[in-house]
């Protein structure tokens, strides 16, 4: 395995040691081509999975991106954080709230940072550890925190804060969902998101070590290394959470009924395209490759081939999985790729050449990045701006775009 010097920060080793598990490289051919001198990669498209699940709907086809290079961008400061993880927005506020791992949420209005709320008490932070997601319900009277615990050592947990008056009651925590994580400290997961159904998604990872040795990922009765769908709205069967129809495995029969994906090493991060609820979940690959996903949203069930396959290629000689979905973008370790950042489709109205296409981007380098559907395959291009250790992107109510990373949260706004 090969290893980077970085600084020594907590913050670093969130993203980084994502990316390692102690274990080979992935062996298989680069798939994509690279142009040195634009930074353009082309992702040819890939055989096609077995027949899915019909959609229980049919979004109406998104704007599509514009052809032609994408626009320079670059960062406008917006507030000095500690320790970025996450960011959300509550409907009907422009506040910006964003979690820092150490455990507080802070709310960022007009560049001023203010306490939001403060589990520092409960949560086991350091290197991916910490709290590292969070989402509010719909109609904001709830705040989900995702983050380990101290005890028991490690713990995913998920937990809902009555929210009033600008603050999260921390005193009236109810967990949620409770997963045993002792056994690594890396491959936590951490989103949380409330998806266009009103159910909250939360992406957790396969629970560390090299090569997923707790064989969770494809193991579809673990929680480790999936996408979880509950309402959080419902105490149902003895869950202090119901189970949404249309889970795959909602009667309980061959697997969890909270699975609504698997197959998967370490999601960070998911979003959806907010013009047509498209799913994309960008997934830390080993040693080898980067990958990001991209399903209707509505679809159940999917196995995103993990630990069977790293991007596009066999992982330790493993066979792809029968129906398991390629990623429709692949990004090689090399020229200083090391763990991918999931971001979003653009849909905001400071870009307007940037709209439609999926920004994301790389810890190790924080290249910004944009990719977009072309020729049958994907086209990936830098967008001219790049941050310092980028852990995560935001979206406010309007689609506009943020990046968190070192240095705090910074708006994408025309170069």
């Amino acid at each position: 395995m090969r290893r980077r010097l970085l600084p020594v920060l907590l913050l670093a080793s969130i993203a980084l040691a994502a990316c390692r598990g102690g274990d080979g490289e992935a062996s298989g051919p680069a798939a994509a081509t690279v142009d040195t001198a634009t930074g353009s990669t082309f992702l040819p498209g890939s055989t096609a999975p077995a027949p899915a699940p019909p959609s229980t709907t049919s979004p109406s086809p998104a704007p599509a991106a514009p052809d032609g290079p994408p626009p320079a961008v670059r960062l406008t400061t917006v507030a000095g954080l500690r320790q970025p993880t996450a960011m959300a927005v509550r409907a009907g506020d422009p506040t910006l709230f964003v979690t820092e791992q150490p455990g507080r949420v802070q709310a960022v209005r007009d560049g001023a940072t203010s306490l939001v709320a403060d589990v520092t008490d409960r949560v086991l932070a350091g290197g991916e550890r910490g709290l590292l997601g969070l989402a509010f319900s719909a109609d904001g009277a709830t705040l989900y925190l995702y983050w380990t615990a101290r005890q028991p050592t490690g713990q995913v947990t998920i937990a809902a804060y009555p929210f009033a008056g600008g603050r999260a009651d921390v005193g009236a925590e109810r967990v949620l969902v409770a997963i045993p994580h002792d056994r690594f400290g890396n491959h936590n997961g951490g989103q949380l998101g409330l998806g266009p159904d009103g159910f909250l998604y939360a992406g957790v990872g396969d629970g560390g070590g090299g090569g997923n040795p707790l064989r969770t990922a494809l193991d579809t009765g673990s929680l480790l290394g999936k996408v979880l769908r509950i309402d959080p709205t419902r105490a149902a069967g003895g869950r202090p959470y119901g189970i949404p129809p249309g889970n795959p495995f909602a009667d309980g029969r061959g697997g969890a009924p909270e699975v609504w994906a698997y197959g998967l090493r370490n999601p960070w991060r998911f979003s959806w395209d907010r013009a047509n609820g498209q799913l994309f979940v960008a997934d830390v690959g080993q040693s080898a490759y980067e990958e990001v996903n991209a399903v209707p949203g509505d679809r159940a069930g999917v196995n995103y081939g993990w630990n069977r396959r790293e991007g596009l290629h066999p992982y330790n000689g493993g066979e792809r999985p029968a129906g398991a979905v390629d990623p429709v973008i692949e990004l090689p370790h090399d020229d200083g790729v090391c763990s991918i950042t999931g971001g979003y489709v653009y849909r905001g109205s400071r870009i307007p050449g940037l709209v439609g296409r999926y920004v994301f981007t790389d810890f190790c380098d924080s290249r910004l990045r944009a990719g977009r559907p072309a020729g049958g395959g994907w086209l990936v291009e830098r967008l001219g701006a790049e941050g310092r250790g980028v852990t995560t992107f935001g979206q406010d109510e309007a689609g506009e775009l943020y990046v968190l990373d070192s240095s705090g949260l910074s708006r994408l706004d025309p170069a």
